[in-house]
C-alpha cells in the first residue's frame, strides 16, 4: 500500500492566487493547448439531455469535437440560447458535455460557456424582461440592478458562467435597428443604468460583458455595421463615458469589442482603443471578447486583413483575447502565424493568462471543481425524462419583478384627460399590435430570437396579447377588435372595418409599433434599420383615418425606437409610449389606462416631430438644433426625458448656497418637491449642464445627475444637490479633458424640455485637467419634511 500522495499541481491549487495559478498552468502548455482555450465552439443543448452538439451556422462549418476536445476548449456558446429545451434538460446537457471537455484533456479544465441576457437569460421557458430602452425609461437604477441580479442566479444556477450584456451604445440615430438594445441617447443615463446592470449580473457570479466597445452605434444613417464618422470629441465625450462609468464602478470581468470601423480603423484592431485605452488607462484587467465573427470580418468585411492569420494577429495584438462564437481565425491561422513568426507567441500567452485568470476565478481550475449546477443538485441525473418541468426559470418573483419594471417604464406622452378611462361601455382596439404575442418582445427575447425558427414550440412563458390585459382590466366593458393593417404590409383594406369599429366606440385604444426581428424579419432588432422615423407600412394611414372617425384616440405604443406620430401629437386624446416591455408589458399598458398604475415613465429617447430628421438627439450644438439657417427643424415633439403622470408635483423653494467654484470645487443648493395632487405617485429630478461659452463646441445642454423620487400624496421632500466642477468637464482642444473656468448654467429639470429651476453658477480658478478618476456623480440627497 502506497500513501504517497502526488503533490498538487500548483494551477489546482485554490489557495493561490488566480493569476500565480495561470503562470502555473500556461509553463505546462504545449501551443495548440493554449490556443484551444482561446476559441469558443457554438453548440446547442441536446433536448433529450445528451451532450451539446455543435450548432451548424450559415458562415462555418461545424468543429469535429473529437479533434479539437483533447487540447481543451475555452467557451461554450449559447447551449441554452440556440434552440427550445426544457432548462432541466439542458442544465443536464450542458453538465455532460462539461464532464467530456474535462475529460477529453490532459489538464481536466472544463469550458466557460456564455449567454445572451440582454433582457433577461435568453433559454426557453426564461422570464422575458423588458428591453433595455425601457430600462432607461424607468430612470430607476436600483430596479435594474435587482433584475439584473435575477437574471445572473438564473443562468448561475443552470452553470453558465457568462452573459453577453449590457449594451452600453449611445443612441446617435434612432433609425439604427439595435434602438431598442440601447439604454438611451444620452451618456450619462447609459453609464448608471449599465453600470448597475453590470453590478446586479456580478452580484451573482455571473462575468458581465460590456458591449459593444466601441462607436457600433454612431454607424452612417443608421445603417447595421456601416462605417462611423465620428471625431475624437465625439467619441470621448458621448460614446466613451459610459464604458469608463462601467468599467470603474460595476468592476465587470468583460468586454466584447464592436464591429464597426471609425475613421477607417475596426475596432478589433484598435490597439489604442483596446489596450491602450481600455487597459493601460482605465485598469480593466478582464478578457475582451470578439463580437460573433468579428475578427474574421477583419478579412471579409473590412478588409485590412490578407488572410485568416493576419486577421488572428492584428486581433491579438490590439488586445482581443478570445475568438467567438466558434473556432476559426485563432486555430490553425493562429498557429500557421506563430510558426512563420508573424505573431509571437507572447501575445497568445498574454490573452491566455487573462483567460485562465478568469476560469481559475470561476472555480474551473479547483480540483474539487464539480459539473452538477445547483438547479441539478440532487436530482436523479440518470433519468433524463424525470427532470422535465423540475428547473423553473420564469419564478412568480421574476414575473413580479418584470411586471415592475414594465409599470416604471411606460411613458404617458400626452394626455387631454381621456385617461384613466372610466369605465368606458364601449371599446375599440384597434391596430397590428392588438393581439399579437410577441409585440412585447426585442429581438433577443428568446421566442423571437430563437422560437421564431421553431413555430412548433411553445413560447415557453405566459404572453398575453393587449386585447387579453384590456379584457382583464375593463371586465364590464364591451372590447370590438380589429387589425385594421399589419406591422409593416402595404394592404389598407382592413382600415375601413377599423372605422367602422371606432365611431361605434366610446374611445379607442389604438396599438401600433414594431414587430421584433433580425436581419430584415422584423420593423426593429439587429440589421432592421428603418429609412426614416414614419411609422412602419401603413400603420401611419389607419392612424390618420381613425383619428378621423371622431371617437377619443388614445394611441398605444409597442416599439423599439421612437417614431414621428404626426397628427397624433395634436389631435390624439392620448399617446402611451412603451419600448418592447416584456411579458408583463400588457397588463402594465392595461394598468396605466385603467389607472391602477400610475405612469412616472421618461423618455430615453427624443420622439421626432417629423420623420426624416435623422441623425438627430437632445445631445446637440447650437447648430444642430432649429436655426434660421436651414429648413430642416429637428425640434422633437416630446424631448428625452419627457413624461406626464396621473398627479402634480410642485417643485419650489430654491436655495443656491455656493455658485462660486474653484474648478476644482463644487456647488451647492437645495429645493423642496411636493405631491400636490391626490394619489402617489413618482417624478424624476434630471440636472442638465449649460455652458454656454467654451473653448470647443459643446451641446446645449447634457445630463450631469438626476434622482427617481417617489411621494404620497400630500407629501413632500427637500432635495439636496452637490455638483462637483468635475462633472463641467469635456475635452479640449488639445484632446486633453479639462475643467474651464467660466460661467455656467445648471437647469434643474423634469425634462430636457421642461426646466423648472436655471441656476447660474460660476468657476474660477485655471484651466484643471482631469482624467479617469474624476468624479463622475453629483451627490443628491432626498431629506423627508
Amino acid at each position: 500500500m502506497n500513501d504517497h500522495q502526488d503533490p498538487l499541481p500548483a494551477w489546482r491549487d485554490a489557495s493561490l492566487a488566480a493569476e500565480d495559478r495561470a503562470d502555473a498552468l500556461i509553463a505546462e502548455m504545449t501551443l495548440r493547448e493554449k490556443t484551444a482555450q482561446l476559441v469558443g465552439v457554438w453548440v446547442g443543448a441536446d433536448e433529450g439531455g445528451g451532450e451539446v452538439a455543435p450548432h451548424q451556422h450559415e458562415m462555418e462549418t461545424p468543429p469535429d469535437l473529437d479533434e479539437l476536445l483533447p487540447y481543451g476548449l475555452g467557451q461554450l456558446t449559447r447551449p441554452f440560447g440556440t434552440a427550445p429545451v426544457d432548462p432541466a434538460l439542458g442544465a443536464l446537457s450542458l453538465l455532460r458535455s462539461q464532464q467530456r471537455i474535462a475529460g477529453a484533456n490532459r489538464f481536466g479544465i472544463p469550458a466557460l460557456a456564455h449567454e445572451e441576457c440582454l433582457a433577461g437569460f435568453a433559454a426557453w421557458g426564461a422570464t422575458a424582461y423588458p428591453v433595455p430602452l425601457s430600462w432607461g425609461a424607468t430612470f430607476n437604477p436600483v430596479l435594474v440592478r435587482e433584475m439584473a441580479a435575477a437574471i445572473g442566479r438564473d443562468m448561475r444556477s443552470v452553470g453558465v458562467h457568462q452573459g453577453l450584456a449590457p449594451v452600453l451604445d449611445v443612441v446617435r440615430d434612432a433609425r439604427w435597428g439595435r434602438v431598442e438594445e440601447t439604454i438611451g441617447e444620452d451618456p450619462y443615463l447609459v453609464g448608471t443604468i449599465a453600470t448597475a446592470y453590470v453590478q446586479g449580473l456580478e452580484s451573482a457570479g455571473i462575468v458581465a460583458t460590456l458591449k459593444h466597445f466601441a462607436g457600433y452605434s454612431a454607424s452612417r444613417a443608421g445603417r447595421n455595421l456601416a462605417p462611423v464618422s465620428m471625431g475624437a470629441r465625439e467619441r470621448a465625450d458621448v460614446i466613451l463615458p459610459p464604458f469608463e462609468m462601467a468599467v470603474r464602478e460595476g468592476r465587470p470581468r468583460s468586454v466584447m469589442h464592436a464591429y464597426t470601423d471609425t475613421d477607417g480603423l475596426p475596432s478589433a484592431a484598435d490597439e489604442a482603443l483596446l489596450t491602450g485605452l481600455l487597459r493601460d488607462t482605465w485598469g480593466f484587467t478582464g478578457t475582451l471578447v470578439a463580437d460573433y465573427f468579428g475578427i474574421a470580418f477583419l478579412k471579409v468585411l473590412h478588409g485590412v486583413a490578407e488572410d485568416w492569420s493576419e486577421a488572428a494577429g492584428l486581433a491579438l495584438a490590439s488586445g482581443v483575447d478570445i475568438e467567438l462564437p466558434t473556432v476559426k481565425t485563432f486555430g490553425q491561422p493562429l498557429l500557421d502565424a506563430v510558426a512563420s513568426g508573424a505573431v509571437p507567441e507572447a501575445l497568445i500567452d498574454r490573452a491566455l493568462r487573462r483567460a485562465l485568470v478568469q476560469k481559475a476565478q470561476l472555480g474551473l481550475l479547483d480540483a474539487d471543481w464539480n459539473p452538477v449546477p445547483e438547479a441539478l443538485a440532487g436530482a436523479d441525473l440518470d433519468h433524463p425524462r424525470a427532470l422535465r418541468g423540475l428547473v423553473d426559470l420564469d419564478r412568480a418573483e421574476n414575473r413580479a419583478l418584470a411586471a415592475r419594471i414594465a409599470e416604471q417604464a411606460v411613458v404617458l406622452l400626452r394626455n387631454d384627460g381621456v385617461l384613466p378611462l372610466r369605465r368606458p361601455a364601449r371599446i375599440a382596439l384597434i391596430g397590428p399590435n392588438s393581439d399579437e404575442p410577441t409585440a412585447v418582445l426585442g429581438c433577443y427575447a428568446f421566442p423571437v430570437h430563437v422560437g421564431g425558427q421553431h413555430p412548433e414550440t411553445p413560447h415557453g412563458i405566459e404572453l398575453p396579447t393587449l386585447r387579453e390585459a384590456l379584457a382583464e382590466e375593463f371586465v364590464d366593458s364591451e372590447m370590438t377588435t380589429v387589425r385594421g393593417v399589419t406591422v409593416d404590409g402595404e394592404d389598407v383594406g382592413g382600415i375601413a372595418e377599423a372605422v367602422r369599429a371606432a365611431r361605434l366606440a366610446d374611445v379607442v385604444v389604438l396599438a401600433l409599433g414594431d414587430r421584433a426581428g433580425l436581419f430584415g424579419r422584423g420593423t426593429s432588432g439587429e440589421g432592421c434599420d428603418a429609412r426614416t422615423l414614419e411609422l412602419p407600412g401603413q400603420q401611419k394611414a389607419l392612424l390618420e383615418a381613425v383619428l378621423d372617425a371622431g371617437t377619443p384616440v388614445v394611441v398605444t405604443l409597442l416599439a423599439g425606437r421612437p417614431y414621428a406620430l404626426g397628427r397624433a401629437v395634436g389631435e390624439a386624446a392620448a399617446i402611451v409610449q412603451s419600448f418592447f416591455p416584456g411579458e408583463a408589458g400588457t397588463h402594465a399598458l392595461a394598468g396605466v389606462l385603467s389607472g391602477r398604475v400610475n405612469p412616472s415613465g421618461r423618455l430615453p429617447v427624443s420622439v421626432p416631430a417629423h420623420p426624416g430628421v435623422q441623425p438627430s438627439t437632445y445631445l446637440a450644438a447650437r447648430l444642430a438644433q432649429a436655426s434660421e439657417v436651414s429648413s430642416s427643424d429637428p425640434t422633437p415633439a416630446y424631448g428625452f426625458g419627457h413624461g406626464l403622470g396621473y398627479t402634480e408635483f410642485t417643485w419650489s423653494g430654491l436655495e443656491v448656497q455656493v455658485d462660486l467654484a474653484g474648478t476644482d470645487g463644487a456647488f451647492r443648493l437645495a429645493f423642496e418637491l411636493h405631491n400636490t395632487g391626490a394619489r402617489a405617485g413618482g417624478d424624476v429630478v434630471q440636472l442638465y449642464l449649460h455652458d454656454p461659452v467654451a473653448s470647443v463646441v459643446q451641446p446645449v445642454q447634457r445630463l450631469v445627475g438626476y434622482r427617481r423620487i417617489d411621494l404620497d400624496a400630500g407629501t413632500g421632500c427637500r432635495v439636496e444637490v452637490e455638483l462637483p466642477a468635475d462633472l463641467a468637464s469635456f475635452t479640449g482642444r488639445e484632446g486633453r479633458r479639462i475643467v474651464e473656468p467660466g460661467g455656467l448654467e445648471l437647469r434643474i429639470s423634469a425634462s430636457s424640455t421642461d426646466v423648472r429651476f436655471a441656476v447660474p453658477l460660476r468657476l474660477s480658478g485655471p484651466v484643471r485637467p482631469v482624467d479617469h478618476t474624476r468624479r463622475l456623480h453629483p451627490t443628491v440627497t432626498v431629506r423627508d419634511l
